[in-house]
């Protein structure tokens, strides 16, 4: 099992910036090992995948975010950051960090959310 605490969320007026932080530790898996990910979720929609970062580092991102956001990773800290740019009313949503094992999703962690609200 995996906790995971995410911060930074809050109301940001568009074209501002936002750095989300997540926390994570486990009594019985090593965090250095797993992907670590931000999802997320409007208000009435699906939970999308945002990004995602391997313990190589690998990047994933989806287009919609692609040149605003940032993600990486320190090891040293069990620590994963979202760093968001140039924001628009549609970045609103609760955002959740998350924890696998490679090559598992079942595995997936998630944290408790953290909410971003995106003022026009």
């Amino acid at each position: 099992q995996v906790q995971l605490v995410e911060s930074g969320g809050g109301l940001v007026q568009a074209g501002g910036s936002l750095r989300l932080s997540c926390a994570a530790s486990s009594s019985i898996f090593n965090i250095n090992t797993m992907v670590l990910g931000w999802y997320r979720q409007p208000p009435g929609k699906q939970r999308e995948l945002v990004a995602s970062i391997t313990s190589d580092s690998t990047i994933n991102y989806v287009d919609s975010v692609k040149g605003r956001f940032t993600i990486a990773r320190d090891n040293a800290k069990n620590t994963v950051y979202l760093q968001m740019n140039s924001l628009k009313p549609e970045d609103t949503a609760v955002y959740y960090c998350t924890a696998r094992r490679p090559f598992s999703p079942e595995s997936r962690s998630w944290g408790q959310g953290t909410q971003v609200t995106v003022s026009s």
